[in-house]
C-alpha cells in the first residue's frame, strides 16, 4: 500500500473505531485472455487462503476478521482471500444475513486495505434455488466494491450432479447481468457441476455476452489425481480460464493425511498455467483440511506448532509461489514492424529469464538462465494474416531446446520447434519454422517447453502463402496433387470421436480432440514421388479456443507443425495450410495435437512445383 493509502486507512480507523474501506490500493485490475487471466496485461496466478463456512456457530467464522487477513499477507505471502459466505445452511446467510454480510465485509475491507484480492463466495450447494437472494447479494456488492480491483465475485460454490446446460448456466447469466449492471469489468468465477469439478462441462458451452468469466476448479488431492488433470485440460484446451478457488492436500471428504506426491503434481499443473488458487481452510476444526490445530488463536500470530501437516505444507507452497515479473507493460508498449528482427531481452514482459553479454555477432545481450515453462512477452504489429517464417537465434551447450510460439498467454499456439544442441552457452546457431499469425497490433510470446538453453534474438518474414486459403496454387509455386486424406478413415487414433459434419461434401469429421490425441494413417499409405517441398492442408474448425498439430511421419519424425485458429463454431470450417519437406517413397503419416480444442475434416498433400 502507498503512503497515502495507509494514512487514509488509519485516519478512517481513528474516527470510525473499525477499519474501513477508504482509498484504492495498489493490485491491478484482472481480465480474462483466452485460457489466462492477467493483470497488468500479463498472465498472471496468485495464491492464498479461503476461510472456512462463515455460518453461525461452525467455528470458522472466528478468523473472519482484519487481524487475520493482515497475519496471512505479512506471514504467509499470502496475495488472495477468500469470504466463504455459508448459504442455506443453519447459521448461514438466509438465517441472518446481516450478520453473514458483515463478516464478509470485515474481510473485503482488510483485503483492499492490505493489498490483496479477495473472493466473495456464495458458499452453495444448490444455489439454483436461491437465485433471487443472490441477485440481491451480489447487486449490493458490486455496488459496494465494485470500484476496486481488490474484489472478485465467485456467485456459486460447488454445484452437485445437476446440469451445466439447464441448471447452472441460467443461474449464472441472471446472478451476472444482475453484477454487471453495476460492474462491468470485475473478475466473475462461475462453479461447475459435481463439486466444481466438471470445468470439460462448462468449456463445451460457456457463458458468452460477457467479458472476464472464469470456471471454478476444486480438487482434494488424496481423491482427485490426474483424471481430474485431463478434465482441466481438456477445459483449457477449449479456451476457457480456470480459478482453483478451494483445494486441499487430503481426501475430498476434509479428512486423511497429506497427500505430498499428488499435491506436488497439482503445483506443477496450477504454475505452468497460470491458475490462481486458494487452499482450504483457514480453521481449527479438528480434521486434515484444516490449517490451524485446535485452540489456534483467531487472530493470528499462529506459531509453526500451531498449524498441522496440511497448513504448514499450503504455508510452505503460497510463500514460494512465484510472483508475476515484468519488464515494460505490454498494454503501452510500442508494436515492432513485421517483417522484423527483435531482440530477445526487447521483451515487454517475462518470468525466469536472465540476460547476460553475448559473444553472438553484433554483441548486445541475450537471454539465459531458461528453465521449464519461462517465457518472453513481445508487442509486434503483423501487416497481414498468413504465413509466416520465424527464425531464432539460439544456443546450447548439452540440452535440445524446445520453445513453443503462442499469443501471450498460451492461446492459440502458433507452432512449436525443437534444436540440438551447440556445444556450448555462447555458440550460436539460427534455426527456424513457418507458423501463421493473424493480422494486427498483438502480443506474442515465446514459452520454453524444455530448460537450458539461451536466444539472442528472433525474426519473422513473410513465408508466402495465406493461413486460409484453399487454393490449389501460391505465388511461390504451382501445385500438385497428391492425397485427400478424409480424417475419419485413420488406422489408429487416441483420443478423439467422430460426428457429422455439415462441411461442403458431408460424411464425418474427427472431433473431441484434447493435447496429446493423435491420429495415424498407415493403412493406406501415400506415394511420396520425390524428396522436396509438400504443402499441407487441414480442412478444420474451432468454437474458440483454436490449437496446434503436428504433421508426422507414424510413429516418427515430426515434418512440420501448425496452428490453428478460432472459427466461431464447431462447424464453422476454414482450410489452413503450411509447407514441409518430407522424403521420397511410400509412407504413413499421422497428426499429433498439441494443444485440443479443434475439429478436423481432412488434409491434402500437394507437391509444390
Amino acid at each position: 500500500m502507498n503512503n497515502y493509502s495507509l494514512a487514509k486507512a488509519l485516519v478512517a480507523t481513528l474516527l470510525c473505531c473499525q477499519l474501513a474501506v477508504t482509498a484504492q490500493a495498489d493490485v491491478a485490475p484482472l481480465s480474462v485472455n483466452g485460457n489466462k487471466i492477467f493483470a497488468d496485461g500479463q498472465p498472471a496466478s496468485f495464491a492464498g487462503n479461503s476461510l472456512f463456512w462463515s455460518n453461525n456457530g461452525w467455528g470458522g467464522e472466528k478468523y473472519y476478521n482484519a487481524d487475520v487477513v493482515r497475519w496471512l499477507k505479512n506471514d504467509w505471502g499470502s496475495t488472495l482471500i477468500r469470504a466463504a459466505m455459508g448459504v442455506e445452511d443453519p447459521g448461514g446467510y438466509l438465517q441472518d444475513p446481516a450478520g453473514n454480510k458483515a463478516k464478509v465485509k470485515r474481510v473485503v475491507d482488510a483485503a483492499i486495505a492490505n493489498d490483496m484480492y479477495v473472493i466473495i463466495d456464495w458458499h452453495s450447494h444448490h444455489a439454483e434455488n436461491y437465485r433471487n437472494q443472490a441477485v440481491d447479494f451480489f447487486r449490493e456488492m458490486a455496488q459496494t466494491y465494485g470500484q476496486y480491483n481488490h474484489v472478485i465475485y465467485e456467485i456459486y460454490n460447488e454445484p452437485l450432479g445437476v446440469s451445466w446446460d439447464h441448471t447452472i448456466k441460467p443461474y449464472a447469466e441472471a446472478v451476472i447481468a444482475a453484477i454487471r449492471a453495476v460492474d462491468p469489468d470485475n473478475l466473475i468465477i462461475v462453479g461447475t457441476p459435481n463439486w466444481s469439478q466438471d470445468v470439460d462441462a462448462a468449456a463445451n458451452n460457456p457463458i458468452r455476452g460477457h467479458a472476464n468469466i472464469a470456471y471454478t476448479l476444486h480438487f482434494y488431492s488424496g481423491s482427485h489425481g490426474q483424471f481430474l488433470r485431463n478434465k482441466a485440460q481438456t477445459a483449457l484446451d477449449r479456451g476457457v480460464p480456470l480459478f482453483v478457488t478451494e483445494w486441499g492436500s487430503v481426501n475430498a471428504d476434509g479428512n486423511g493425511g497429506v497427500n505430498y506426491g499428488e499435491t506436488n503434481a497439482w503445483v506443477d499443473f496450477m504454475k505452468s498455467r497460470h491458475i490462481s488458487h486458494a487452499n482450504w481452510s483457514i480453521n481449527d476444526k479438528s480434521e486434515g483440511a484444516s490449517a490451524l490445530a485446535p485452540g489456534a488463536s483467531g487472530n493470528g500470530n499462529w506459531s509453526s506448532n500451531q498449524l498441522t501437516a496440511s497448513g504448514a505444507f499450503a504455508k510452505d507452497i503460497i510463500r514460494n509461489w512465484p510472483p508475476i515479473t515484468s519488464g515494460n507493460n505490454c498494454n503501452t508498449t510500442a508494436a515492432a514492424a513485421i517483417p522484423g528482427t527483435i531482440q530477445a531481452e526487447a521483451y515487454c514482459a517475462m518470468s525466469g529469464i536472465q540476460t547476460e553479454n553475448t559473444a553472438d555477432t553484433g554483441g548486445g545481450q541475450n537471454i539465459g538462465w531458461i528453465d521449464l515453462n519461462d517465457w518472453m512477452s513481445y508487442r509486434v504489429n503483423v501487416p497481414s494474416a498468413g504465413s509466416y517464417r520465424v527464425s531464432y537465434r539460439v544456443a546450447s551447450k548439452t540440452e535440445s531446446g524446445h520453445l513453443q510460439l503462442e499469443a501471450a498467454g498460451g492461446s492459440p499456439t502458433f507452432g512449436t520447434l525443437q534444436f540440438a544442441p551447440t556445444g556450448d552457452w555462447q555458440t550460436w546457431t539460427t534455426v527456424s519454422h513457418a507458423v501463421n499469425l493473424p493480422a494486427g497490433a498483438q502480443t506474442i510470446s515465446i514459452k520454453a517447453l524444455s530448460a537450458g538453453w539461451n536466444l539472442n534474438w528472433f525474426r519473422i518474414e513473410s513465408n508466402g502463402s495465406s493461413s486460409s486459403s484453399s487454393s490449389s496454387s501460391s505465388s511461390s509455386g504451382s501445385l500438385t496433387h497428391i492425397a485427400t486424406m478424409q480424417a475419419e478413415s485413420y488406422s489408429y487414433m487416441s483420443g478423439v470421436q467422430t460426428e457429422n459434419t455439415s462441411d461442403t461434401g458431408g460424411g464425418l469429421n474427427v472431433g473431441w480432440i484434447d493435447a496429446g490425441d493423435w491420429l495415424s494413417y498407415v493403412n493406406s499409405p501415400v506415394n511420396i514421388p520425390s524428396t522436396g517441398t509438400y504443402e499441407i492442408e487441414y480442412r478444420v474448425a474451432s468454437q474458440n479456443g483454436g490449437g496446434s498439430l503436428n504433421f508426422e511421419k507414424a510413429g516418427g519424425s515430426v515434418y512440420g507443425t501448425i496452428s490453428i485458429p478460432a472459427t466461431g463454431g464447431w462447424q464453422n470450417w476454414i482450410t489452413v495450410k503450411h509447407r514441409v519437406t518430407l522424403p521420397a517413397g511410400a509412407q504413413g503419416f499421422g497428426l499429433k495435437a498439441n494443444a485440443g480444442g479443434f475439429n478436423i475434416n481432412w488434409f491434402r498433400i500437394s507437391k509444390v512445383n
